[in-house]
């Protein structure tokens, strides 16, 4: 998208001023027969991604074996929301406010196979994406018009998965989002109150009680959170205090790999290939309020939560914001523990 003398070929986000959510709004918007279209199943037969019908995207990244043939490739969202292109446009409409979408939409294609998921292709792989991970985010950084990068993936229809071949999610946005938002000031309280990282205190407590811990690498810890909000939803964290995804060692990289490729695969095997969602929750890249914020290093904590979507969301999870679990943090983590993640 090019920037026009009144932005009104921009996408926009805007700030609902009662709780400070930012929302971004499409410049052409869809009419109420494409919805119905975006709901039926896909014909199949026809990928964009696949290795012989993406050949003319622009490529940003990409690892390639000896032949050149690529084995992980990083191209623009098919339907970006947000543009690197234009100025930010910050303005006032009323008691409203709003500004261009800049940013950037990357997809990181996981695997040249359309229905081959990384961690079904050996160690290797998964070290790829998470090396393209950590890539994407340094180089995205660079933009002072960036505030935070977000990694996440939808897997399955539900998710909001469109195309089913295996492919994660970079975006970029000049905002902090209101749930990272809601994670970085809770965390600042508890840093307030404590002076302790209130991530490394979940893990000392989890690790004491031992029934919600899923599993235990050198690097990681993978357990159901306590209060978590879907049935079977885990989180990884690094045992190493770190803020930022940015700064994960070589050897966190790899510990990383091999602890997705299990969790994926216990996953799978027994919620039998499940939709889910996940996303890697890192600090901000740019801070608006540096004495605000000034503790970041010591309070926050980089982490990845994975959400199975095993459930519809009810009309009283949308209206109170209050999850309902049916199957308990401690019994998830139990089935999960003992199911085999081998063939």
């Amino acid at each position: 998208m090019k920037e026009t003398g009144d932005d009104r070929n921009m996408n926009e986000i805007r700030r609902e001023p009662l709780l400070g959510r930012w929302v971004a709004v499409l410049s052409e918007s869809m009419k109420p027969e494409d919805y119905l279209s975006a709901m039926e199943p896909s014909a199949g037969g026809h990928c964009d991604l696949c290795e012989e019908e993406s050949g003319g995207a622009e490529e940003i990244y990409s690892v390639r074996d000896e032949s050149g043939k690529w084995l992980v490739r990083v191209l623009p969202a098919m339907v970006p929301v947000f543009s690197p292109e234009g100025d930010l446009g910050r303005k006032g409409v009323g008691i409203y406010d709003r500004m261009n979408a800049i940013g950037v939409n990357e997809m990181l294609i996981e695997s040249p196979q359309h229905n081959v998921q990384p961690e079904d292709m050996g160690s290797e792989q998964m070290q790829r994406v998470v090396e393209a991970f950590s890539a994407r985010m340094i180089e995205l950084e660079k933009d002072v018009r960036i505030r935070h990068i977000m990694i996440h993936k939808n897997c399955g229809v539900p998710s909001g998965d469109a195309c089913g071949h295996p492919h994660s999610l970079i975006t970029a946005t000049p905002v902090i989002p209101k749930r990272v938002k809601e994670e970085l000031d809770g965390a600042k309280q508890y840093y307030e109150y404590k002076e302790r990282c209130i991530f490394c205190d979940f893990m000392r407590e989890e690790e004491r009680l031992k029934e919600r811990v899923v599993m235990e690498t050198p690097y990681f810890l993978v357990f159901c959170p306590y209060a978590a909000r879907f049935p079977f939803e885990f989180w990884i964290l690094p045992r190493i205090h770190n803020c930022s995804f940015r700064d994960v060692t070589e050897d966190e990289k790899r510990d990383l790999s091999e602890t997705l490729s299990i969790m994926f695969k216990k996953l799978r095997r027994l919620l039998k290939n499940p939709p889910y969602n996940y996303v890697l929750h890192t600090a901000p890249s740019r801070i608006p309020r540096r004495n605000h914020w000034h503790t970041l290093g010591e309070d926050f904590h980089w982490h990845i939560e994975v959400m199975p979507r095993l459930k519809s969301i009810g009309s009283f999870e949308l209206g109170s914001g209050m999850y309902t679990l049916t199957t308990s943090p401690e019994d998830a983590a139990k089935y999960l523990k003992e199911v085999s993640h081998g063939d």
